[in-house]
């Protein structure tokens, strides 16, 4: 695995892959990203309105195109989307292109984390977002795991610890 030279990090949302990456990616010396950031930049809009006006299905194959996209960069740190493991295509190359760090974090922890978050838009419905969250769990840890090189608690420590621990782990 030595050869892979870019790290991503997979994981439900409030898992804390966008802050976990930035420390990472400092910490190693690697430029980051997060999709969900670079799709805002390319669209010119919000998450939310993306997921308003082309549903879920355009969203995500924006994000499929985004994750080609900077995945085919050397020596990044990318913060996918939680959503990003349903595209086979996206797995794929994620496991191909770098080290797959899958950010484990119970529905519990999640909760707490993006519960007043409104730029959250799989929250914006009239499910109760324990429901949301707990269904998305049971649709994608599979998948999470299935291309996972790594997996790393995010509920018992802070950002910065679980990114040393990643460093560690991949040994960089």
């Amino acid at each position: 695995m030595a050869e892979k030279r870019n790290i991503f990090l997979v994981g439900p949302m409030g898992a804390g892959k966008s802050t976990i990456g930035k420390y990472l990616a400092q910490q190693l010396h690697m430029e980051f990203y997060d999709s969900d950031h670079e799709i805002e930049r390319r669209t010119g809009a919000d998450i939310s309105w993306v997921f308003d006006v082309e549903g879920e299905e355009g969203f995500r194959d924006r994000e499929e195109k985004v994750i080609n996209d900077l995945s085919e960069l050397q020596g990044i740190v990318l913060a996918t989307g939680g959503g990003s493991i349903k595209s086979k295509e996206s797995r794929n190359r994620l496991s191909a292109r770098g080290i797959v760090v899958y950010l484990e974090t119970p529905v519990e922890k999640q909760l707490a984390r993006v519960q007043k978050d409104k730029r959250r838009p799989l929250l914006q419905t009239e499910e109760a977002p324990e429901d949301v969250l707990e269904r998305l769990a049971a649709e994608r840890n599979t998948l999470y795991q299935e291309i996972a090189d790594y997996v790393v608690r995010t509920d018992e420590q802070g950002a910065k610890l679980v990114a040393n621990q990643i460093a560690e782990l991949i040994g960089l």
